[in-house]
């Protein structure tokens, strides 16, 4: 069917803002494949769309804000002279379902996060009028059959889905409720994914899950996450390996040896923290003490002494006194974050930290992130500061903001700008870094 204000001969077009996370990202790029079968085209554009879907995220209380405000400026397309169809899928319409409707009047589509299967069924339902609400939690089997597969999508680098959901329930986080229990897709299928992207240019591949080092862990005769990249490794063609997201309680010292042993593996690893303080930590339910979390650092710095360490830190958690404050402090100084994502806390619902008592103002919360964030950019500055003189690999990913040049990332995820020509995008490079800033680096061509 052809939506109103459409000729027979049109494209129809699809806009789609995701929010979140790197799983978040993969998740839109398998809704792009899978309304291709529908003639739905991508556009840069929402008022020229004729589908506009917010992918969305609730694990934090700023994130869900952002979509509420963006789904308010939507409104006034919907009240154009052409029909277009808005939706919602993600985490937030797998906690919220039929809700939204009441939230949103204006809602054609609400879809959760084990419903993407259906968004091409859904969609053709609300291009006849209907309005659809999809959110059934499905049971680990049927997922494992539904993990999405690549569809010969151009890149250089590309993102594959390697587990889903999460078994750790930390007090703070709403994962497993809006994704699920965890559930490891087959290896063989990996695989097999990433051998077609090696033979379609593909060089690099970032292995995706919400807890990689779980993987494979609760599926018999399926390796765990060290020997899934020792396979991945053995792939010809494929030059880079990286992976997210790694709990440290899961952290292997199988899956350490990696780092020294695979060439191919990336020298960065995201290793959440959350905090620095064990009385928080345990508040926290994560599952390890500051020490054991610094002996798994250690760890990773012998196995490759070059590795750029990134990772997240929760400020403001209830009860968090200004001591837990700066036992968080002294752990980034300790470990030398390369960069850091940061947040204060906000209570999510149906988790346990949601009922504690929080006795810290909003103002406290902010002026503690404040302080944080003015450490890490100290600390970030000084890592790439390092790095001046040294000669780097960098795989080109495409022409830089800056005019003349073309930027790429090294092995330690660092963004270097350098003046080259765009044909070599695509090709792992040697430049010489002759200048750092804040957040990305300069270089010259060797």
């Amino acid at each position: 069917m052809v939506l109103e204000g459409l000729s027979v001969n049109s494209a129809k077009k699809l806009y789609i803002e995701t929010f979140g996370c790197q799983m978040n990202v993969n998740d839109s790029e398998t809704m792009v494949s899978l309304l291709k079968e529908l003639a739905y085209e991508p556009t840069d554009s929402p008022s020229s769309a004729d589908l506009i879907i917010l992918n969305t995220c609730c694990i934090r209380a700023k994130a869900e804000q952002k979509v509420y405000s963006e789904l308010g400026r939507l409104k006034d397309l919907k009240r154009g002279g052409r029909r277009v169809i808005l939706g919602v899928g993600g985490c937030i319409a797998q906690q919220m379902g039929d809700r939204l409707f009441k939230r949103v009047p204006y809602l054609d589509l609400v879809f959760g996060t084990h419903s993407l299967h259906l968004l091409p069924e859904m969609v053709r339902a609300a291009e006849r009028g209907e309005r659809v609400s999809r959110n059934d939690f499905l049971d680990s089997e049927t997922r494992r059959d539904l993990f999405p597969r690549w569809d010969a999508q151009s890149g250089i680098s590309r993102f594959v889905t390697v587990m889903q959901g999460c078994d750790n329930f930390c007090s703070y986080c709403i994962v497993p409720y809006v994704r699920g229990r965890e559930v490891s897709r087959r290896s063989a299928e990996i695989l097999r994914d990433i051998r077609e992207m090696a033979e379609a240019g593909v060089r690099e591949v970032t292995l995706l899950g919400q807890n990689v080092n779980s993987y494979g862990l609760k599926s018999p005769g399926e390796p765990d996450f060290a020997g899934l990249l020792r396979s991945v490794a053995e792939i010809d063609g494929i030059e880079r390996i990286r992976f997210t997201t790694s709990h440290p309680k899961d952290m292997s010292s199988s899956l350490i040896d990696c780092f020294s042993d695979l060439e191919k593996l990336c020298g960065h690893i995201h290793l959440p923290a959350q905090s620095g303080s064990d009385r928080i930590l345990e508040r926290m339910n994560r599952g390890y003490t500051r020490r054991e979390y610094l002996e798994k650092i250690a760890a990773l710095k012998q196995a490759r002494p070059d590795i750029a360490v990134t990772g997240d830190m929760i400020v403001g958690f209830p009860g968090e006194t200004e001591d837990d404050f700066s036992q968080t402090l002294s752990l980034m100084e300790e470990v030398g974050y390369a960069d850091l994502f940061s947040f204060v806390f906000s209570a999510r619902r149906e988790t346990a930290a949601a009922k504690y008592p929080d006795g810290l103002t909003r103002r406290e919360k902010e002026e503690r992130l404040s302080r944080l964030q003015k450490c890490q950019d100290r600390l970030s500055l000084a890592r790439n500061e390092s790095l001046v003189g040294t000669c780097q690999e960098v795989l080109v990913e495409g022409e830089s903001r800056r005019s003349g040049q073309i930027f790429g990332r090294t092995g330690g995820n660092r963004i270097v700008n350098f003046a080259a020509d765009p044909a070599l995008m695509g090709r792992i490079v040697s430049v010489r870094i002759v200048r750092a800033f804040r957040n990305s680096l300069l270089g010259e061509l060797l």
